[in-house]
């Protein structure tokens, strides 16, 4: 009787471990994905309260965009850097592409004016969901740079 319980729970826990997470982005917004940009899902965007902070910027050292296999496709962009501090949060906003199809990433930092703080560099490394767009040739660009061309 002992093994049968043993092998029931064994099945129970890995069943537990295939389900879907309920924190999963896709289970708590039920458009998702959605064009242009589904990165209200994102923790760095802008947020209210940076108004109250200094804008600062961030080292942008590799950019990689990410093409999901999905329908629509989906695009992300893979950013790897370092923040002037470890007091800075980072920041990241896209335009929608303009009349040139032409996407603006831009990555920044903000911080406190009154917080002081160890002066070595932070790195980060963040996949920022760009969503998916309409059928076209798109050029994306960050902080200025272009970084790639992509057909969607």
């Amino acid at each position: 009787m002992k093994k049968y319980l043993f092998v029931f729970f064994v099945i129970a826990f890995v069943l537990s471990a295939c389900g879907a997470s309920p924190n999963d982005p896709a289970n708590l917004d039920p458009s998702y994905p959605s064009y242009p940009n589904t990165s209200n899902q994102n923790e760095y965007l802008p947020k209210a309260e940076d108004a109250n902070l200094i804008r600062a910027d961030a080292f942008v050292d590799s950019t990689e965009l990410l093409i999901l296999e999905s329908y629509p496709l989906q695009f992300t962009l893979s950013i790897k850097g370092n923040l002037p501090t470890p007091c800075h949060q980072l920041r990241i906003t896209a335009s929608l592409p303009d009349a040139e199809n032409k996407i603006y990433v831009q990555v920044y930092s903000v911080v406190s004016a009154d917080q002081s703080c160890a002066q070595v560099l932070s790195p980060f490394a963040v996949n920022h969901s760009l969503g998916s767009f309409p059928t076209g040739h798109y050029y994306l660009f960050v902080n200025g740079n272009p970084v790639a061309e992509f057909d969607a």
